[in-house]
């Protein structure tokens, strides 16, 4: 598999990597009688045993150090454990928020990647940032909440719910301006064993932190088989061609290509589930994309005009 991504350019990778993901919501649902932390620890873990005969000798070979160690950890906290826990949470509750929002308010992640840099990066923030950034989240804010009324008998679950997803959003959006920095010291298929492992660590533990021993006795061999569909496809999988493809390509180019899944979500979510967003929902979600490429072009023009790029 390793051969075949070589032979496969970056930009295709990264929009192989968003369609896997936009199906992962798909599956998830199928797991809503676990907690989701329960679901993050045994994906991960199979995803670990799948991936550890491919990529053992990539990590054995591989010498961190204690910046790339630390690289490797804050990766794990928020893409591995924090991005995907809130993630599951938000599509577990459907009573609240529909499949095709979630993706889209997950979409804000290059608005967080580029805030955290300019804070903790010192990066230079073009003026036009701000403005771009607002209109973003008053997109999401009509994403979530169509003609912009909130539903005060599911109010709270809905914002709940949106707040899970920007949490995920968040926690990917950082994630991914620490992942291209790991990438320029180590390879792709050690990058990716050392995220697995280490989320494996740090989740399994919070079952038993969170009271949730007892789901571990619970698990059906169908949701085993589950685990593993996500650890081939969506999990394990994607994020390695993911990881493949960054590697090849610049963080503002590889978020302008996984802008793909947020609208093949919609489609899912139309054929699979009925939910169709209503006009406003649609407008708002266009205005939520542009505004989301617009901050990615900054970026471009950014790095063109002499500015320190977060991949750096």
């Amino acid at each position: 598999m390793l051969k075949t991504l070589k032979k496969i350019g970056g930009p295709a990778l990264i929009i192989i990597a968003a369609l896997l993901w936009a199906f992962d919501g798909v599956i998830r649902r199928f797991l809503y009688a676990l907690p989701p932390i329960t679901i993050i620890s045994f994906e991960h873990l199979i995803g670990l045993v799948i991936l550890a005969p491919f990529a053992w000798k990539a990590a054995i070979k591989t010498r961190l150090g204690k910046k790339e160690w630390f690289l490797v950890a804050l990766i794990a906290v928020l893409s591995g454990l924090l991005g995907t826990l809130w993630f599951t949470t938000a599509l577990l509750k459907t009573n609240y928020i529909s499949f095709s929002v979630v993706f889209l308010l997950q979409k804000l992640q290059p608005l967080f990647a580029i805030g955290s840099a300019a804070i903790f990066l010192h990066e230079k923030m073009h003026k036009r940032y701000i403005t771009w950034a607002a209109l973003a989240l008053v997109s999401a804010y009509f994403v979530t909440f169509p003609n912009g009324l909130v539903n005060f008998a599911t109010g709270e679950g809905t914002v709940i719910a949106a707040l899970y997803a920007l949490g995920a959003a968040f926690a990917w959006g950082t994630s991914t301006t620490f992942s291209k920095m790991l990438l320029n010291k180590i390879s792709s298929q050690a990058s990716t064993f050392f995220r697995f492992l280490i989320t494996v660590i740090v989740a399994f533990p919070f079952i038993f932190i969170s009271g949730n021993s007892s789901s571990i006795g619970i698990i059906t061999p169908s949701q085993i088989g589950l685990f593993a569909l996500i650890a081939v496809s969506t999990g394990m999988v994607a994020i390695l061609i993911y990881y493949k493809g960054l590697s090849k390509v610049s963080v503002h180019v590889s978020t302008i290509l996984e802008l793909t899944f947020p609208f093949v979500a919609i489609l899912i979510d139309m054929v699979m589930y009925h939910n169709f967003l209503t006009w406003p929902q649609w407008i708002a979600s266009i205005l939520l994309v542009g505004s989301i490429y617009e901050i990615a072009r900054l970026r471009e023009k950014g790095s063109m005009d002499g500015s320190p790029e977060i991949s750096s």
